[in-house]
């Protein structure tokens, strides 16, 4: 792997503070509106309309009005219809750092169905402006998109749910993080093991998010005893979980292979869609999985990191989808760390040794375009 890349998906560290120096070729935002005393700004996701509210716990539907805003979400996508389609539903996971609005811009390029934000703390969203601004972005080709919460409070995640409802089709809470920080705050993986908990959340978020079509999921390990996971999926389903994605891997479980048949055994014992997740890196491998679990999906992060093109047939990064990369990137304004790190993963397999040692020791995005320029003679224009 190139230095410097690690990856964190959604089983992650808990996330850095954001990186501030960016590309520079960012979009003109919109004025923003006035404020009345007392009151904080509060960036919309989707333009920068810059609608300022007080207490956001105190009307959560005021977060945006801004009429493009609201008359974009009246086009949005429904997921759920993907699943009725009989093919299969190619699904973009949640990485911390690397699932952002750029990333999921790209992949869908390259024939992924469905994205999911990085994994957001509900209660930080909910409390911080400064945490919604820096965690959410997203933009009127941005969809189907699924926003993935942390949480461990019914009240504080359906709040977060109201927030992200006109700007998504849906919410997702995490129950499969395995990192000490996220099982001390009592988020992640140890939910697998408090269905009640569960339970009182998808209710809790039904009740207050009024769109019919909203969706609710979940993303799951598996138990050592599959009974129980069996048992918390069914449990699931029968509140009103519109999907459930399972990483085929216990708590403890870390680079062991994948239990397929055990996500073949859950889906059977479903009736709502369920999409698999682990170890697939090509387009073939997400094709095999699907064929041999019976699911309705399936998810990848590190496959997608290395290839975004995967999802199109591709066995590797072609150089089209890098510029797509550069273009998009420089387009939202990518932070330069998380631009470059992209890159370095998306170039594994078409460098040497020595080249990943020089490109990983590049500092400014001229340098990385004048590296691709005259390393691969890659054309912006072609």
């Amino acid at each position: 792997m190139l230095a410097g890349a690690e990856v964190m998906a959604s089983t992650a560290a808990r996330p850095a503070q954001v990186m501030t120096q960016n590309l520079g070729a960012t979009r003109s935002a919109r004025p923003a509106a006035p404020r009345r005393r007392g009151e904080s700004a509060v960036r919309c996701p989707l333009g920068g309309c810059g609608l300022g509210i007080g207490d956001p716990r105190a009307d959560l539907k005021q977060i945006c009005v801004h009429e493009e805003c609201l008359h974009n979400m009246s086009r949005k996508k429904d997921p759920i219809e993907l699943f009725h389609s009989g093919q299969l539903v190619k699904v973009c996971a949640p990485m911390v750092r690397y699932s952002k609005l750029a990333f999921r811009t790209l992949v869908r390029k390259y024939s992924c169905d469905l994205c999911y934000t990085p994994m957001i703390v509900a209660a930080d969203f909910v409390r911080s402006v400064k945490a919604r601004d820096s965690e959410f972005t997203t933009n009127q080709g941005d969809c189907p998109l699924i926003v993935q919460f942390a949480a461990n409070d019914a009240r504080l995640l359906s709040d977060a749910a109201r927030i992200v409802c006109p700007y998504a089709n849906g919410i997702d809470i995490n129950c499969g993080c395995p990192q000490r920080w996220a099982l001390a705050e009592g988020y992640g993986a140890c939910l697998i093991n408090k269905p009640e908990l569960v339970k009182d959340m998808v209710k809790q978020v039904r009740n207050q998010v009024e769109n019919p079509r909203f969706s609710v999921s979940i993303k799951i390990r598996i138990h050592s005893d599959l009974t129980r996971t069996v048992d918390l999926c069914q449990k699931a389903e029968a509140t009103g979980v519109s999907w459930i994605t399972v990483h085929g891997r216990t708590v403890e479980e870390r680079h062991q292979p994948v239990h397929y048949e055990a996500i073949k055994i859950i889906k059977e014992s479903m009736s709502i869609p369920v999409i698999a997740n682990g170890d697939i890196r090509s387009l073939k491998e997400a094709e095999n999985v699907w064929h041999m679990t019976g699911t309705d999906g399936v998810m990848v992060a590190r496959g997608l990191l290395a290839n975004p093109a995967m999802f199109a047939g591709y066995e590797e990064t072609p150089l089209k989808c890098i510029w797509d990369w550069v273009d998009i990137a420089l387009e939202l304004g990518t932070p330069y760390m998380c631009f470059h790190q992209h890159l370095m993963y998306m170039m594994e397999k078409i460098t040497s040794r020595q080249e990943k040692k020089v490109f990983n020791a590049l500092s400014s995005t001229s340098a990385v375009l004048d590296y691709l320029t005259d390393h691969y003679g890659i054309d912006r224009s072609s």
